[in-house]
């Protein structure tokens, strides 16, 4: 058995494909399945079902799958280990982005400016970047599969995962200037229950921003109306002004192009800020964090960034947002005026309008997280030290 069979049985698993797996091992795939084909031969038993269309690991595939990953994962421990002692950091480090979190900066966080840092100072370490939601990335840390992720809190973290908060905002309701929530608001804020029967359009299930909203409905005893999801909070507002809904974003998703704030029009011409799951979600991610979601529920949803990765960069998710826009929970994303210049709070004519929502009033989080225990690998443990060093918040165990 060598170490080479397992990690091409571990990426068939992963990748549910000989040819995708060929792919991401740069091996032909002839030679995986041959490799594959010995490995079962020497075990006695067929590990994978290539019946289906997508190749699927048998009981006893599934059996040795975590062995073959705790191998793989001893031998690169072993790697990482020399290499500390020879005084240059080299290696992997496995990064995960809610979408436009990359393009983010918010109160000093900066992950391009710490990825650029940190790989001007270890230029031997590869950094692999992904995105996806912030559920499956979760997932993704407690399983190993990633290093680190900045990931959008929908409540607490599950056990086993550390975070430090970067990004705490309020969660507002944008609408046209003419809608009816404008006139029945008080002081600019509207109560949840104003939105019961409303057509909302929020980020896709799976993302922090969406679990605060579905669970604070539940509470005042309804359940959302989502009408339209879409990746990044800056489409949400497009599509509000539009007149398809009420969008519900962090604060700031609507204003980033300088429209003013909550409760007042947003003038200017219709343009989309960068923004992802990372607009704040005090309980909810804030904008488009819906790295992998899949798709548009309908044809306005960007596009999904699902595990989109490369050395050097995060996939793009949407095209609808710009490089100044932050990442969707980020809540930088430029906004949508209806049109004209520049609003006054409360005025009703073309523009939008974000009003507070209150009674409860919701919050959303942005979040670096890392296991517990701590990354495995002194390249890993380098650049959450340097992604820490830039956030605002207090770490929360």
């Amino acid at each position: 058995m060598e170490l080479a069979q397992l990690r091409y049985f571990v990426a068939v698993v992963e990748e549910g494909s000989f040819t995708r797996a060929g792919a991401r091992l740069h091996v032909s795939q002839p030679g995986v399945s041959a490799q594959i084909a010995q490995l079962e031969r020497e075990l006695g038993q067929r590990l994978l079902d290539r019946s289906a269309r997508r190749v699927t690991p048998t009981e006893a595939g599934r059996a040795v799958l975590s062995y073959a990953r705790a191998a793989l994962a001893a031998v690169e421990g072993v790697r990482r280990t020399a290499e500390e002692f020879s005084g240059l950091l080299r290696g992997r480090v496995a990064l995960g982005l809610v979408p436009g979190a990359a393009g983010a900066v918010v109160d000093g966080f900066d992950v391009v400016g710490a990825l650029g840092d940190f790989h001007d100072e270890h230029p031997g370490v590869e950094i692999a970047l992904s995105e996806d939601t912030s559920e499956r990335m979760l997932a993704a840390l407690l399983r190993g599969e990633l290093d680190l992720a900045v990931v959008g809190l929908g409540g607490e973290a599950p056990p086993g995962v550390a975070t430090q908060v970067v990004l705490d905002e309020p969660l507002v309701a944008v609408v046209r200037a003419d809608d009816p929530l404008v006139a029945a608001a008080v002081d600019g804020a509207i109560a949840l229950a104003a939105l019961r029967g409303r057509a909302l359009i929020g980020l896709p299930r799976g993302t922090g921003l969406r679990a605060v909203l579905e669970r604070a409905c539940a509470q005042a005893g309804f359940a959302p109306r989502v009408d339209f999801e879409a990746a990044a909070p800056a489409v949400l507002v497009r599509l509000a002004a539009r007149g398809l809904g009420v969008a519900v974003v962090p604060s700031g998703a609507e204003s980033g192009a300088g429209a003013p704030t909550a409760g007042r029009r947003t003038g200017g011409a219709a343009e989309a800020g960068g923004a992802s799951e990372t607009g704040g979600a005090g309980e909810a991610s804030s904008a488009g964090e819906t790295g992998g979601a899949g798709g548009a529920r309908r044809a306005a949803e960007t596009g999904s960034p699902g595990g989109a990765r490369s050395a050097a960069e995060a996939s793009s998710p949407g095209g609808a947002r710009r490089a100044a826009g932050a990442e969707g929970e980020t809540g930088s994303a430029a906004a949508v005026g209806g049109g004209g210049g520049g609003g006054v709070g409360g005025e009703r004519g073309g523009g939008m309008c974000a009003l507070r929502i209150t009674e409860p009033a919701l919050y959303g989080r942005v979040a670096v997280a890392w296991r517990a225990d701590g990354p495995s690998g002194p390249a890993a443990r380098e650049l959450l030290k340097r992604l820490r060093s830039g956030a605002p918040g207090p770490a929360a165990p």
